[in-house]
């Protein structure tokens, strides 16, 4: 029987489920297309701003006790501009741009800078945890997400999918404002807020304080996430958090996603972390017979 990585996320077809996160490696063409080549079905910029971010100062990251990290790196980038001016040589890397911003005037002007480059699809950073006025603020505020939404929807022709986290808001008002607004898929989830404290010099590691928790810490979350917007939505699903192994690919299909996104383990495991997957996935899709992802999708829900 023959295997097919291939999968959908709404219009999007990708030749393979695994997905390199945004925040990871996500700001050169080249290790893009050292990532593609690697066996990643696509890749996700660096969340790009309409002008260029410093971002904090260090530290920034912090690893945590048992796996895992918190970050706050602060949103780092050189602008939608001349990030578009980098990738715009790009002819065969699927790339996913990551875009945030605090006003729907931000992500139209930002669509426009990428009008003339290979963009696959972008991806609204709806919930950032660790930036003010741009990340969960605006993913709580369900009518600025819905006139972001709209706006960037009205500004291109290619898939547009949401990135939720946890917020003051149940995340499922926020899902459910983005797939009113006409949203093609659902990224879940972002990273969660927490902090460490230096116990010798009694103040927070992270020069921000708070940062944001990924890894494999947060992967039951997410598990959990995807499986309720599955299960209360018809939207295509991306999912997210903690996917160090093939056996967690397989769990955020069968909760319900389309494709996966890995980030932490890019640190643990390099680029060949994509391959490892790819391969534990198809050996998983003979043994149960399956011969497309989409057969997986979802069945955790049972009937």
């Amino acid at each position: 029987m023959a295997i097919n990585l291939s999968t959908k996320i709404g219009p999007l077809s990708l030749e393979r489920p695994t997905i390199l996160a945004s925040g990871i490696l996500g700001i050169s063409l080249d290790v893009f297309n050292r990532i593609y080549k690697a066996g990643a079905g696509a890749v996700v910029t660096k969340s790009l701003s309409k002008e260029p971010w410093e971002g904090y100062a260090n530290p920034t990251i912090f690893s945590v006790k048992g796996g895992g990290w918190i970050n706050a790196v602060g949103l780092s980038n050189p602008g939608a501009a001349n990030f578009a001016s980098m990738i715009q040589p790009n002819k065969e890397v699927p790339i996913i741009v990551s875009l945030v911003g605090s006003v729907e005037d931000d992500f139209d002007f930002m669509i426009k800078q990428f009008e003339n480059c290979k963009v696959v699809a972008f991806e609204l950073n709806l919930s950032c945890p660790h930036v003010a006025k741009v990340g969960l603020e605006v993913g709580d505020d369900l009518d600025l997400v819905n006139k972001i939404i709209k706006t960037v929807k009205n500004a291109t022709a290619v898939p547009v999918f949401a990135k939720v986290g946890l917020g003051s808001t149940d995340y499922i008002e926020t899902v459910s404002t983005a797939v009113d607004a006409g949203i093609d898929g659902i990224t879940a989830i972002n990273t969660m807020r927490a902090m460490a404290i230096d116990i010798e010099t009694q103040r927070p590691i992270l020069s921000n304080k708070i940062g944001g928790l990924s890894g494999t810490p947060i992967k039951p979350i997410a598990v959990r996430c995807v499986y309720e917007i599955s299960s209360k939505f018809e939207i295509p699903i991306l999912g997210s958090g903690g996917i160090s192994t093939w056996e967690d690919a397989v769990e955020f299909f069968l909760a319900g996603a389309s494709a996966i996104q890995i980030g932490s383990a890019v640190g643990d495991n390099w680029i060949k972390i994509f391959d490892e997957i790819n391969n534990g996935i198809s050996q998983y899709m003979e043994k149960k017979r399956y011969s497309k992802i989409a057969e997986m999708v979802g069945l955790a829900k049972g009937s």
